[in-house]
C-alpha cells in the first residue's frame, strides 16, 4: 500500500470544519469536504452542465487551503463526455466578501490600493472579507471604521455579484453608504490616498479605464439603477 503523502504546511493547518483527517492527503481532504459540504458539489438539472466525478471514478484534491480560501482540483465530465480535471476557487468563511461604496453629499470616496496579484494601484471602493457569525451589514459597516475611519448614516444593499463565476465560487456582497466624512484611511491594507469624485466623474473613470476593478465598476452600475447618488 502506498504511504500517505504528508499535505504542504497550508493543508496540514485545515480548520476544524474540514476535519481530523486521518491519513493527511489532498485526496482525503477533498473526500471529506465533498461530505461536509455537498452543495458545492452539487449539479443543477438538465443538460449541458459540467459534472463532478465521485470516487471510485475519480477523486478530486485540495491544492491549498488557508483562512481565506481553498483551491480545489474537481475531476469533472463536460458536455461532450470527456473527462478533464477543472480548478476553483471556495472562500474559506461562511460569510461572503462585503463591497461598500461611500457616498459623501452624493460623491463618491474612492481609494487608491495596491493589489498584490496583479501588481499595480487600483482605483477601488472599500472591500473586504466577512467575519464569522457577523451579519453582512455589520461587516460593511466595520469596513467604514475600519478602512475609512468613518461611519454610515444610511446603508443600501446592492444585491451580490461574482467577480469571475469561471474560477471562482464565491460572491460579494454589495453595499452603498452615505457618509458625513471621511477619516484617515487605513495604510497597512495597502490604501496609499483616499479621493473623493463626482459620481458622473467615477463613471467616466470606469468607462475610460481609470478604473478597471470590476467590484467598482459593477456597484456603480447598481447604485445608479437604485437612483443614488440622489435618492432609492
Amino acid at each position: 500500500m502506498t504511504p500517505a503523502v504528508p499535505l504542504p504546511r497550508p493543508l496540514l493547518t485545515l480548520p476544524a470544519e474540514v476535519g481530523d483527517l486521518m491519513d493527511h492527503t489532498p485526496e482525503s481532504a477533498y473526500a471529506h469536504l465533498r461530505d461536509t459540504h455537498p452543495r458545492w458539489f452539487l449539479s443543477p438539472p438538465g443538460d449541458g452542465a459540467i459534472g463532478i466525478m465521485r470516487w471510485p471514478m475519480a477523486e478530486g484534491r485540495v491544492l491549498h487551503r488557508d483562512e481565506e480560501r481553498m483551491v480545489l482540483k474537481d475531476p469533472v465530465v463536460l458536455p461532450d463526455g470527456r473527462h478533464a480535471r477543472r480548478l476553483r476557487l471556495i472562500g474559506a468563511r461562511p460569510e461572503p466578501p462585503v463591497a461598500v461604496l461611500p457616498l459623501l453629499d452624493g460623491d463618491v470616496v474612492l481609494v487608491d490600493r495596491f493589489r498584490h496579484a496583479v501588481r499595480t494601484w487600483q482605483w477601488e471602493i472599500l472591500r473586504a472579507s466577512g467575519i464569522r457569525d457577523v451579519a453582512d451589514t455589520d461587516n460593511a459597516a466595520r469596513q467604514l471604521h475600519d478602512q475609512l475611519g468613518t461611519a454610515a448614516t444610511e446603508l443600501i444593499g446592492l444585491g451580490e455579484v461574482h467577480l469571475d463565476p469561471a474560477i471562482l465560487a464565491e460572491a460579494v456582497s454589495l453595499y452603498a453608504a452615505r457618509i458625513g466624512a471621511v477619516g484617515d484611511p487605513e495604510h497597512g491594507s495597502g490604501i496609499r490616498r483616499v479621493c473623493t469624485v463626482a459620481f458622473a466623474e467615477a463613471e467616466q473613470m470606469a468607462l475610460a479605464g481609470g478604473i478597471t476593478d470590476a467590484v467598482t465598476i459593477t456597484t456603480l452600475f447598481r447604485a445608479r439603477q437604485a437612483g443614488l447618488p440622489g435618492g432609492v
